[in-house]
């Protein structure tokens, strides 16, 4: 579509943000119908570090609009205003990744984020056919039968604006790992309560108190006696206070105790317990941050954490943004992840020997995931064995292709 036509006939979702809807015409407006959204988890560094990992990774992933052949389950990648979204430019502020990344982590802050189409072909109440043109994350702010309040950025006018939806055009997504991160005294929200004793225990330790017992040389029971040891309590205060060095004197029949240490707790222990909890409900662990994770650890943390959430993804997107009849002829948008960006080096010219032997993918296709270009020559594009002449490779017997003697 052309510029000019499309300044003629698209559609933005803020256009309708004015209009008055009859309380009759949404139904009845309440909280999310599943879980209600109790606090954000953005004041946490734990949990921004975490959401940020996961969605940097997710990010990092290929969602593509394809058409899968239902009969060899082969698919084809497809160009539409769709996948150009998702890989190129979301909306004049983010790219492709930088949607993502916005998606995954603002569905784990909130647990359920709304992905708006804002600038289509048509109006989308009016037709199940459309071409997207850009796509924004919102916070949904109210529910309704068929329609959601979401709280979304307007480019053209610079700040957040609610703008009225409806759930059929509108990918509605749901965090997959929504108890352990953001229910109520779920796996994150008693780390972060355990964690806030931990660090109000620190301060009063690290507060500016001498932690001593001062003993008198009388028994302090009676009320005269108590006050007494108020009023000593008080005139060393004053003395150390007024001393230039923090000195002081007392009597010969006074001691002072000093506490060298405060009273032990499990605070610490509970911690570091509840960290573990939390990083195993979501398939992570400690290497995995620091950059030191094991091919093993890596797929199980892809396979328990990421692929779920981009699951989420895709599924809602094909349901939301391709129409009935795009289904039934097999698009679908997919997640693609690059199985050998886990591989060691040392491992991937066995690899690559095995898939080129076995005739899986041509040289031309290795050359292109280690990140060289393809070679001119003809042969590099054609699936054979190249350890077996071309000559005997026509001719030869499934005995003799094996190795076997002939």
């Amino acid at each position: 579509m052309g510029l000019a036509t499309r300044l003629r006939k698209g559609w933005n979702a803020f256009n309708e943000r004015d209009k008055q809807y009859a309380p009759a015409d949404l139904g009845y407006g309440s909280g999310r119908p599943v879980q209600v959204m109790t606090r954000s988890w953005a004041r946490s560094s734990l949990a921004n570090t975490v959401f940020n990992r996961i969605a940097l990774d997710a990010s990092m992933v290929d969602i593509l609009h394809v058409k899968m052949d239902k009969n060899s389950g082969n698919q084809t990648k497809l160009k539409s205003s769709l996948e150009s979204c998702l890989t190129e430019s979301a909306n004049i502020d983010q790219t492709g990744a930088a949607l993502i990344h916005d998606i995954v982590y603002s569905m784990l802050d909130e647990g359920t984020v709304a992905v708006v189409p804002v600038d289509t072909s048509t109006d989308i109440k009016k037709t199940d056919s459309y071409e997207i043109y850009s796509l924004r994350v919102g916070k949904i702010t109210q529910w309704y039968p068929d329609y959601v309040r979401v709280n979304l950025y307007n480019d053209r006018v610079g700040r957040y604006e609610e703008v009225l939806v409806p759930k059929s055009d509108t990918a509605i997504i749901t965090n997959p790992l929504y108890e352990v991160v953001n229910e109520k005294q779920g796996a994150l929200d008693r780390l972060i309560s355990k964690m806030s004793l931990l660090d109000r225990m620190d301060e009063i330790t690290i507060s500016d108190k001498l932690n001593m017992i001062f003993q008198l040389p009388y028994a302090v029971r009676g009320e005269k006696r108590q006050e007494q040891a108020r009023q000593r309590l008080s005139d060393l205060e004053k003395q150390l206070a007024e001393s230039q060095y923090g000195i002081g004197y007392i009597d010969a029949t006074e001691k002072v105790t000093q506490l060298t240490r405060p009273i032990n707790n499990s605070l610490a222990d509970e911690v570091k317990y509840l960290t573990e909890q939390f990083y195993n409900a979501l398939g992570l662990t400690q290497n995995v941050f620091n950059g030191t994770a094991s091919e093993i650890e890596m797929r199980a943390y892809y396979n328990r954490t990421v692929d779920p959430i981009l699951e989420r993804i895709t599924t809602e997107f094909t349901r939301k943004f391709l129409t009935q009849t795009a289904r039934s002829q097999g698009q679908r948008m997919v997640a693609y992840r690059d199985p050998f960006k886990l591989v060691p080096v040392e491992q991937l010219a066995t690899i690559a020997d095995t898939f080129s032997r076995n005739a899986i993918l041509t040289p031309n296709e290795i050359r292109a995931i280690i990140g060289f270009g393809p070679n001119d020559d003809p042969e590099a594009d054609k699936l054979a064995n190249r350890n077996i002449a071309a000559a005997n490779q026509q001719t030869a017997s499934p005995s003799t292709s094996m190795g076997a003697p002939e």
